[in-house]
């Protein structure tokens, strides 16, 4: 991830402003779904790390995460800003619904619930992601983003499947539903100033101090001391795949393309998770996998189609501003 990469600095109005929207929109395009495939990436690592310290183990995984961060910052030259007033807020509640809430309900709700259940609920983030935003501003949402987001959700739903659960679990799939939107709908206030870098780094040393005290108060302080080298190398590639590489590209993404059509490439962590599944545990997607892969596919095709007409306009962060996020 060079600098190149990262959203221009606080005073470009629009980062897809220049003589080729279009390129801007394809490259928001590609980051996005780059970073949901990084997402899915974290599937991978999931069964080596189911008997360890799980909210320690997140703490060491944002505390590394944003030391590679700052590592990034240095080699790139890239100025991490900091924040003013009312963003303090904004990145606490990225921070703490997007992060530390969403690892609390995945962690509670497996207890209740299948883990399709829960990814089902992660499956529905695009229809909100497409409608809070036009809610919030109140502008009527693109057709194409609404009917898309309807598509690429009914594929997720797919490859996950469907799976047993209770009233607790309903609930924390619920919880996890909200937290998940909600990383980037309360990160898109601050976006324009502070870069997919600001609130990558902000929202992660958060998360590290909010998960250090779950950590310490239900696992205790000596639960570090479990972790094994398989732990730690877990946490590493959370680390520096899911959290660092994973954000800075999607907060770009998100910047580029907005809230609601950047939300359509969630629809890629299942289908990446699926096709993970392959080479690492030899395990070849069914029917309905390859059924649900494809309906992603069409919803993306709906839901992206249009280019540089979706963008994110001067216009439209006015508007953003005036609703208060």
């Amino acid at each position: 991830m060079t600098a190149e990469a990262l959203p221009a600095p606080a005073t470009t109005t629009d980062t897809t402003a220049g003589a080729s929207p279009h390129r801007g929109t394809l490259l928001g395009i590609v980051f996005a779904a780059a970073g949901m495939a990084c997402v899915g990436s974290s599937v991978a690592v999931s069964a080596a790390i189911t008997d360890a310290p799980l909210f320690t183990l997140q703490t060491v995984r944002y505390a590394l995460a944003a030391l590679l961060l700052l590592a990034v910052a240095r080699v790139t030259g890239w100025r991490v800003p900091r924040p003013r007033g009312r963003e303090w807020l904004w990145l606490a509640g990225v921070a703490t619904a997007g992060l530390v809430l969403f690892n609390v309900g995945v962690v509670r709700g497996v207890a209740h619930a299948e883990p399709a259940v829960i990814g089902v609920a992660v499956a529905a983030v695009p229809m909100l992601l497409a409608i809070v935003p036009a809610v919030a501003t109140r502008t009527l949402p693109a057709l194409t983003v609404i009917l898309g987001a309807t598509v690429v959700t009914a594929g997720a739903v797919v490859v996950e499947g469907f799976g047993r659960t209770d009233a607790a679990g309903v609930g924390y799939a619920l919880l996890v539903l909200v937290c998940e939107a909600g990383f980037t709908l309360l990160a898109v206030p601050v976006l324009a100033r502070l870069g997919a870098f600001g609130v990558s780094f902000h929202s992660v040393w958060m998360a590290t101090a909010g998960m250090a005290v779950i950590g310490v108060t239900t696992e205790g302080p000596a639960a570090v001391t479990t972790l094994d080298t398989v732990d730690l190398l877990a946490a590493l590639h959370l680390a520096a795949v899911v959290t660092t590489l994973a954000f800075l590209l999607w907060f770009t993404a998100v910047r580029r393309l907005g809230s609601g059509r950047a939300g359509l490439l969630t629809g890629v962590v299942p289908v990446s998770a699926a096709a993970l599944g392959v080479p690492l545990h030899g395990v070849v997607p069914g029917p309905m996998v390859w059924l649900g892969t494809a309906v992603v596919a069409l919803g993306l095709a709906i839901g992206l189609r249009g280019g540089a007409a979706a963008r994110v306009t001067p216009q439209r962060r006015r508007a953003i501003s005036r609703a208060g996020w």
